[in-house]
């Protein structure tokens, strides 16, 4: 009716809400993300200057030649670093050590890892004392892990290794001076510190495997092997690719025990890619160059990362 008062709209039934006005949950929605925004910007920013920032100035820095030796031959190289990188024997050599290594102290930790899980698992006293002293190794700086092994471990005559070695008949050995034996010295010493690692992510995943499939599999008369290979293995297999990405990535990085025990020594033998751009960077005092063969350790640790990744989403 004209001249009749507007009525105003009212909320329809069903809780719509009219046109025009507002959504009360999307509004407290909003809020709540940006409080979650104010919480989460000083972390952010904090990343940023100590990992996003230190990163770009790495890359950009690998474009230049930055010889602190001879600082009138610096200036804008581009790619040339990166070419020069293909054409140095010693990367390609280093490049080889870091693959043996990686290799090698991965394999020998799942393995060893593995072994310690499933005798722990058996074990009916002790196993929280064994767990203790079984994680030490971990918590060490590898820095004092390389310090032990080298003035107490494999000193000449001395060490325990060269004492044991002795007793057994085998003579003195120059544990560090041989270029085989520093590199096998080197794997050991990393293999000591972090198979503990893999022996607690393992040791968890056995103890959360349903114990009713292995009841059926003896009733079936499934020998020990068998179910170790037929039940065991497949249901650890994220763990243990798991152990395997982040043991990978580590061990291509590693550099603290390396650098105490050999320092890349003797000559290059145990000098892997990490140490040799550190080398290349605060002994030779060759900035640019030592800042190539780092974004290549970066983008190899990558590459290696993102395959490992895709063949675990693969399977």
């Amino acid at each position: 009716m004209s001249g009749s008062a507007t009525i105003p709209d009212r909320p329809a039934a069903g809780g719509i809400v009219p046109r025009g006005a507002a959504d009360p949950g999307r509004m407290v929605e909003r809020r709540e993300r940006r409080f979650a925004t104010l919480l989460l910007a000083p972390a952010f920013v904090a990343l940023g200057a100590t990992t996003t920032f230190p990163l770009l100035y790495l890359v950009w820095t690998s474009a230049f030649r930055m010889d602190l030796a001879m600082p009138f031959l610096d200036g804008f190289a581009g790619l040339d670093n990166y070419r020069d990188l293909l054409a140095d024997g010693r990367f390609w050599s280093s490049l080889a050590v870091s693959g043996i290594y990686t290799a090698s102290t991965v394999v020998l930790q799942v393995a060893l890892g593995l072994a310690l899980a499933l005798l722990v698992m058996d074990m009916r006293r002790g196993q929280a004392l064994f767990r203790i002293v079984a994680i030490l190794p971990v918590v060490l700086s590898p820095a004092v892990v390389g310090m032990v092994w080298r003035s107490f471990m494999l000193a000449p005559e001395f060490g325990v290794v060269d004492y044991l070695a002795i007793t057994a008949g085998l003579g003195s050995r120059n544990w560090l001076g041989d270029p085989t034996l520093a590199l096998v010295s080197v794997v050991v010493i990393h293999t000591w510190q972090w198979t503990p690692f893999a022996f607690m992510v393992l040791l968890a995943s056995l103890a959360a495997l349903p114990e009713d499939i292995y009841e059926a599999a003896r009733i079936d008369r499934a020998g020990a092997w068998k179910r170790f290979t037929r039940l065991t293995l497949p249901l650890l297999r994220p763990a243990i690719v798991m152990v395997v990405i982040m043991r990978t990535m580590v061990a291509l990085t590693a550099f603290a025990a390396i650098f105490t025990v050999t320092g890349g020594g003797p000559g290059t033998a145990t000098e892997i890619l990490n140490l040799y751009a550190y080398r290349k960077s605060f002994t030779e005092l060759s900035v640019g160059y030592g800042s190539a063969l780092a974004v290549a350790l970066l983008l190899l640790t990558l590459a290696v990362s993102g395959l490992l990744f895709a063949l675990r989403r693969a399977r």
